[in-house]
């Protein structure tokens, strides 16, 4: 299966809004992936016109990617049973630095703890060794629509 196929069969994120390019690591805790920013993305043109840069929330997209990968992952059918992982909770956020068209980051998300269905995990993003967001959320699920 080739990277980016693997990142479609785990979550039903597309183009213009998928931002993970590749699963690197993944385990029963932890999941490390990739994204690199080509310049051609829709919201360079507006943030900002001259002076692109990614939006914080869009780093935090593509950690929030990151952990909705790895949760299909740890629980599987047993548990996820076709159901969508779906942001219920983002806190402790910080933004330490830019990232601009051409940069590559890694999103580390850890699995911390499940408490009456809901997921809690840590994200880190980290562009050049460096951490650029990090943050706490947690996850519910949801039914999948019939589209």
């Amino acid at each position: 299966m080739d990277k980016l196929q693997e990142v479609y069969s785990a979550i039903p994120h597309r183009e213009p809004f998928l931002f993970v390019d590749e699963i690197i690591e993944c385990d029963d805790k932890r999941i490390l992936c990739k994204k690199t920013f080509t310049g051609n993305e829709f919201f360079f043109k507006g943030h900002y016109p001259g002076f692109p840069i990614v939006p914080g929330v869009l780093q935090c997209e593509a950690a929030l990617q990151a952990g909705a990968i790895l949760l299909t992952r740890i629980f599987k059918d047993e548990e996820i049973g076709g159901r969508l992982p779906v942001v219920a909770k983002m806190g402790e956020v910080r933004f330490k630095q830019m990232v601009q068209p051409g940069d590559t980051i890694m999103m580390e998300v850890k699995f911390r703890e499940k408490m009456t269905g809901v997921y809690f995990l840590r994200a880190k993003v980290t562009l050049n060794g460096k951490i650029s967001t990090q943050f706490d959320f947690a996850c519910a699920l949801t039914e999948r629509p019939n589209i």
